[in-house]
């Protein structure tokens, strides 16, 4: 019987040092910490947070605290309802029509200034496992504004139901639709813009590395939202503010401090992609050669270096790459009605108006 024990002992401590090794070798991605500087001055004009940021910010942190007793598949179905109610119930200055993209589920937005040659394209975020166009009604209206474009959010395959890469395809399969398609039918595009958030952010920067290597007509500017760009989970922040990130920190603390080795496993059997492949993780591609390219951050938010290392290595590689941070926000705060937002919003519209051409762009922004 000792022996039987002994022999079992011997393969599970072999297979861990070979789980080990693969983890090492091949999920773990080149080091990036060279890009950690230089670090960006604050964007923000008040180090004060808002009363209405306080008060949301508070919000969230009570529904960490009293969770519904659901688990499992009903706790996710219980949150991804949430979230969808919360942004379909919210006041917007657009107009919402829904739409079939070549086969995928998506939604117009479209503000009064919005003009039909001037397209957006928007991800949403939400993990990877929830979120919908309806979901990020708040965002897409606002960028819809600001840019003077219509925008096409789209409703993408989601995990665990599906696999990484089937989002990735909707993605792609977006991007072609919309070069080609605006709500009134067949019509090229004049401008493009890529746009997407946390996790839509990840598959915002993808699709468009995706469309420069396969030589496809790039957007004019990219802007990703709070994104999380190397799913290696190598960003010093991931840790350091996992206390301070209240919409990510009770969720995805426990995954960034577990032992590297489950980490990267478990990610890997997640996502059924190598958590170092570009595919995953953007930071970690060719960072040459892309359109202009804004990212916004919370300086308190698990994804901040994400962010951070991503426009550091961009511009290193010759690309255009602007990154802005705010204090005491949460991760996503443009999705809230706070003047944190309205300030995020005014410098995206700089951003674009800096990179895209205004053609006949309305002058009313709101």
């Amino acid at each position: 019987m000792v022996q039987v024990l002994l022999a079992l002992l011997s393969v599970a401590v072999v297979l861990f040092a070979v789980a080990w090794l693969i983890s090492a070798t091949s999920l773990t991605g080149a080091d990036h910490s060279r890009y950690d500087q230089p670090r960006p001055a604050s964007t923000a004009t008040s180090s004060t947070e808002s009363k209405d940021h306080a008060a949301a910010s508070e919000a969230i942190a009570k529904g960490w605290a009293e969770p519904p007793s659901a688990k499992g598949k009903d706790m996710l179905q219980l949150m991804r309802d949430a979230l969808n109610e919360r942004g379909a119930s919210a006041k917007i200055r657009a107009d919402v029509r829904e739409v079939d993209a070549n086969g995928l589920k998506a939604e117009w937005v479209l503000a009064p200034n919005a003009k039909p040659s001037r397209r957006l394209l928007y991800i949403h975020g939400g993990g990877y496992v929830m979120g919908s166009p309806r979901s990020h009604r708040p965002v897409t209206s606002r960028l819809s504004e600001v840019s003077g474009s219509i925008v096409l959010a789209i409703d993408y395959r989601l995990m665990p139901e599906n696999s990484r890469m089937a989002g990735i395809e909707d993605c792609r399969l977006a991007y072609d639709w919309l070069l080609a398609n605006g709500p009134d039918g067949s019509l090229a595009a004049e401008t493009l813009i890529v746009a997407g958030d946390s996790s839509g952010g990840n598959f915002a920067l993808t699709t468009v590395a995706w469309a420069r290597d396969t030589t496809r007509r790039l957007p004019d500017a990219v802007v990703a939202l709070c994104p999380q760009t190397d799913v290696t989970l190598s960003s010093p922040s991931l840790v350091k503010n996992a206390a301070t990130d209240v919409m990510q920190g009770k969720s995805f603390g426990p995954v960034v401090t577990a032992p590297k080795v489950f980490s990267m496993w478990g990610t890997f059997l997640m996502h059924k992609l190598n958590p170092s492949s570009p595919l995953m993780s953007p930071l970690l591609g060719d960072l040459s050669q892309l359109p202009p390219t804004l990212l916004q951050a919370s300086e308190s938010e698990m994804f901040l270096d994400d962010a951070i290392r991503y426009a550091n290595k961009a511009n290193a590689q010759g690309s255009i790459a602007e990154v802005q941070t705010w204090p005491k926000t949460m991760h996503v705060w443009h999705a809230f009605d706070v003047p944190e937002a309205d300030e995020a919003f005014e410098r995206i519209r700089e951003f674009i108006e800096k990179h895209v051409p205004s053609g006949n762009l309305p002058s009313n922004h709101l």
